[in-house]
């Protein structure tokens, strides 16, 4: 198993419900080490490129929206096959459909609200780290 670093954003709704400290907490138990963290207000610069993938679909401006709505908080976790397992954890997008152990299904409200963001591979990990985080920031 490699090593990898994944960044996770705890999204509006995670911070806003209280739900930051448990989430953490299951990604500490899981054996993930926190290598970068802070709290920031997203921007429509940051998200048309964070989101740029989703710009031609109707709900592009609700996710907008709603990621600027409140602060999030930005880590990066750093463990063992760190983005497969990080995701395991969080369960599916859609909340309504991640089953009860998994932090969307216990969490989660929906496919918009669902508690944080995680990277996809291993490859994006090191874009959006880059995206977020300043290189005296990473540890």
């Amino acid at each position: 198993m490699a090593v990898e670093r994944s960044l996770i954003l705890l999204k509006p709704d995670c911070l806003e419900g209280g739900h930051s400290g448990e989430v953490m907490s299951r990604f500490a138990a899981a054996g993930f080490a926190i290598r970068g963290a802070k709290m920031i207000q997203l921007t429509d610069k940051i998200l048309d490129i964070h989101y740029a993938h989703l710009t031609v679909l109707p709900f592009f401006t609700n996710i907008k929206e709603f990621m600027k709505s409140a602060p999030v908080l930005a880590l990066i976790l750093e463990g063992e096959d760190a983005v497969s397992r990080i995701r395991e954890l969080l369960g599916p997008t859609d909340s309504t459909k991640a089953p009860p152990g998994t932090i969307r299904g216990d969490l989660g409200v929906s496919s918009m609200m669902n508690i944080a963001h995680a990277s996809d591979s291993p490859e994006n990990a090191q874009v959006e780290i880059d995206r977020f985080f300043e290189p005296g920031e990473v540890f």
